[in-house]
């Protein structure tokens, strides 16, 4: 049974500022136009309510990891983080690049492109790389997909946003969101959800995740699933603290089709 869901406590409307006074990050002016016509689409499908934006670094490389919930939360999570000051780089599925429009978007977005299931998958993380060589900040979901917990709970992650930052040693930033699944759906697309009342749209940053017992460890596969595991575990902290719910025992598992004890990661 779902609980009582807590809403964070949010300080004025951040959302209402002029996004010029809030982000001086340069970023192309097609990144601009894509964020105001979030914001302002957001505005009639949701109620946001935003906490811990504090943590989000102003300036220089940093990693963002947050629980992937639904088609809508990129555009949800990417408001968050660009009125929180950043222009986030998302690395999502090569097909998007393919699709008219939204492709051509995505590139002069910088976004960057994840070619799963194939010898080119790693690509996506020597570009990420590169961008936190610039300055820039990435954001990554460790699940690697839209969860296919029931639940909504973070599921089983893969092994790339561990990877990334155990290589990279750049600050990481939790983030955990609930609401965008009620606008899209979670894992299938339900564009009938759009119509109707506007739902509760939770998003949260925490502080940044200590991994300072792995500073001059080899990122072998073992330590890559540990710390793919501890971002699991952060995150699924916040996401309770959002539902006002204890989390389940174990964590969903695509694989098998259900809960099954917490275990190691897998490849990206």
């Amino acid at each position: 049974m779902m609980g009582r869901m807590i809403p964070p406590a949010t300080t004025g409307k951040p959302w209402r500022r002029r996004l010029r006074s809030v982000n001086h990050e340069p970023a192309p002016w097609v990144y601009h136009t894509i964020a105001h016509l979030a914001n302002a689409a957001l505005s009639l499908l949701g109620r946001r309510h935003w906490v811990g934006q504090e943590h989000i670094p102003r300036e220089g490389a940093a990693i963002v990891v947050a629980n992937h919930i639904s088609n809508a939360d990129p555009v949800i999570l990417g408001e968050y983080l660009i009125w929180g000051g950043r222009w986030p780089r998302f690395l999502g599925k090569a097909d998007i690049w393919k699709i008219p429009v939204l492709g051509w978007v995505a590139r002069q977005c910088e976004q960057i492109p994840v070619h799963r299931g194939t010898t080119r998958a790693r690509d996506s993380l020597v570009h990420a790389e590169r961008a936190l060589r610039k300055g820039q900040l990435v954001a990554i979901y460790p699940e690697g997909t839209i969860t296919a917990d029931p639940d909504t709970w973070p599921m089983t992650g893969r092994r790339g946003a561990a990877r990334l930052a155990l290589t990279s040693g750049v600050p990481v930033i939790p983030v955990a969101q609930m609401g965008a699944q009620l606008i899209l759906g979670q894992k299938q697309l339900d564009w009938r959800r759009i119509i109707g009342r506007r739902r509760d749209l939770h998003l949260v940053a925490g502080p940044p995740i200590d991994l300072s017992r792995y500073e001059g460890v080899e990122p072998t596969t073992q330590v890559q699933d540990e710390v793919t595991e501890l971002f699991l575990d952060v995150i699924t902290g916040m996401v309770a603290e959002l539902k006002g719910e204890q989390p389940p025992d174990g964590r969903f598992d695509i694989r098998v089709g259900r809960r099954v004890p917490r275990a190691h990661g897998a490849d990206q």
